[in-house]
């Protein structure tokens, strides 16, 4: 049989009601013989309490690790510095980028390699900006805003080099801000299309996404701004670059042979006129007039569906010459000082240009590539050059690129760091590619980890005090809320937290409206809906009214007792 019938039970509850109003606790009601939890049933409690806080966690945890998994199932990391020529699969290990890191690192040219597997955002955070390179290549998600926005603040502020190469419009944020805008489809080239072979040595059949280039390292091969300042002369444009002047790192009036990959087209504007900081666009490899992208997917050059502008580019360089940066100067090396550098971003129509079938050239050769072409094919690059017109992998193109783009000629920087090629990083960007399914949590939550720090002793302390949390998480339940039981003696003295008085009118009126809506049975839904005019009919009593609507009156702490006594007899009135 219950302890107390309906009416009784009901208006207890609406005294607790009001007593929450003026923040008296009143006596409640927890068992059915009236006299309060008994320690064995908080025990049970907090029990059960602190399994569904372990089964949550472990839940958690669980989605944590199997969430990254499930999205990177089915899915090879591809164009990774980090991915080892042992890969399984052999076309999947022509994709990576660790034979770019290698001849780039301490077994080549000496430069400090690194990543970053966050995110790009942290660009501004790093130690001397001005000597470090970004590689974003191959971006499988795209640049989002914020990463544009520090991406430009890195070249143009901090005088950051940066190179971004993709196939698709992934990278269109950043590249946007800079006047550069990438198609999302292939180029098709028929006046420059490079010959693959078979194990035989018979050529394929022609393939117009197969394309080659002749570019330049410094030199502009277009004159975007009309003023003449940096373009290629035209004898320039008809000699190779020969060995000597690599090594010398002579890079004018010279061409090398690029090759690409099924490539999309990049459209420049030369907004430099616009543009609050002063820089120079060169376009630096381009398309033959003929090229066209294929965005019906057709590969037909008369199909009104497929652009061809004309003047697609394939290799884009915009440099910011005149930021302020700190450096060792060459007449004060003993000490920072503030010296001019150039920032510079290189846009490259397609990341395979980097890939480790065409950097190496014996990786090219394994795969039917042919360092020559017949001078008698209208689409052969060596019949457009004088001297050396040998294509010996990428690798030489772009290494002297990056070369180019560092601070090496900086005559304000102080010898010892400007000779000695470790002190400049080239920093691979291995957030935007899919990682390998094991690999895939540990990766992200590192990703999230370094976006707080880029220290890697604050790293492993990060990651040893959240798994310290989610095992003090586990082992220590929450106490119960904090109710005084006037029947348990044990905690007697425990009381709730004073009011501010200034707050006790509203907690009386609060009070108020609470009780007509539980006489009323309504929800706060349908209490929120009645009229101001419908509410006062409801309450009645004129003083009560006051209360509810008045913004002017005010009230003595004793008259929002004697309203408080009032309100408690309302029910009863009623």
């Amino acid at each position: 049989m219950d302890i107390c019938p309906y009416s009784a039970c009901s208006n207890l509850y609406l005294r607790n009601e009001i007593a929450k109003g003026v923040g008296v606790v009143e006596p409640r009601l927890h068992t059915k013989y009236g006299g309060g939890i008994t320690v064995a049933e908080e025990e049970v409690e907090r029990s059960r309490f602190g399994l569904y806080i372990a089964s949550s966690l472990v839940l958690i945890l669980l989605m944590t690790l199997a969430l990254p998994m499930v999205f990177s199932a089915n899915k090879e990391t591809a164009y990774s510095a980090y991915v080892f020529e042992s890969a399984e699969d052999e076309n999947m290990r022509l994709a990576q980028l660790n034979l770019m890191a290698d001849s780039l690192g301490e077994t080549g040219e000496g430069y400090t390699i690194a990543n970053t597997m966050s995110t790009p955002m942290l660009v501004n955070d790093w130690q001397n900006p001005h000597r470090t390179l970004l590689a974003i290549i191959a971006p499988e998600k795209p640049i989002d805003e914020t990463e544009a926005n520090k991406i430009y603040e890195f070249v143009t502020e901090r005088g950051g080099k940066v190179i971004i190469a993709a196939d698709n419009n992934n990278a269109n944020r950043v590249a946007a801000k800079f006047g550069v805008t990438y198609f999302d489809d292939p180029m098709y080239d028929i006046d420059h299309y490079w010959n693959q072979f078979d194990v035989e040595g018979n050529a394929n059949p022609p393939n117009a996404k197969n394309v080659w280039s002749l570019a330049s390292i410094e030199q502009s091969l277009t004159d975007p701004d009309g003023d003449g300042v940096g373009v290629m002369s035209e004898f320039g444009q008809d000699r190779g670059c020969e060995a000597s002047q690599l090594t010398q790192h002579l890079y004018t009036e010279c061409r090398m042979p690029v090759m690409f990959r099924e490539p999309t087209g990049l459209k420049v504007e030369d907004n430099c006129a616009n543009s609050e900081y002063e820089c120079d666009v060169k376009v630096l490899a381009q398309a033959s007039v003929s090229a066209f992208i294929d965005v019906a997917g057709d590969g037909d050059s008369g199909n009104t569906l497929n652009p061809a502008p004309g003047d697609l580019a394939l290799v884009v360089r915009i440099d910011y010459p005149g930021i302020s940066a700190q450096d060792y100067k060459k007449d004060n090396a003993g000490s920072l000082s503030d010296i001019d550098v150039t920032g510079s971003i290189l846009f490259v129509s397609d990341q395979t240009a980097f890939s480790n079938r065409l950097w190496d050239y014996d990786e090219a050769e394994d795969t039917g590539m042919r360092n020559e072409c017949d001078v008698a094919d209208s689409a052969c690059w060596q019949g457009r050059l004088t001297g050396n017109t040998m294509w010996d992998g990428n690798e030489h193109y772009f290494s002297a690129v990056i070369f180019s783009m560092m601070e090496f000629d900086n005559q304000e920087l102080s010898a010892t760091v400007k000779y000695a090629s470790e002190n400049f990083h080239i920093v691979f960007d291995e957030s935007r590619h899919v990682t390998g399914v094991l690999s895939a949590p540990f990766t992200d939550a590192m990703a999230t980890i370094v976006l707080l720090t880029s220290d890697a002793f604050l790293k492993w302390l990060i990651i040893l005090n959240i798994l310290l949390l989610l095992l003090v998480a586990i082992m220590v339940v929450p106490e119960k809320p904090n109710w005084r039981h006037v029947f348990d003696l044990t905690r007697f003295r425990e009381r709730p937290d004073k009011l501010d008085p200034v707050s006790y009118r509203q907690r009386v009126r609060e009070a108020l409206m609470a009780k007509v809506r539980i006489f009323y049975d309504l929800t706060r839904d349908e209490m929120a809906l009645k009229l101001p005019g419908e509410v006062q009919t409801m309450i009645g009593n004129p003083r009560l009214v006051e209360l509810a609507y008045s913004e002017n009156r005010t009230y003595s702490p004793e008259e929002l007792r004697e309203l408080l006594q009032t309100i408690r007899r309302w029910g009863k009135e009623k």
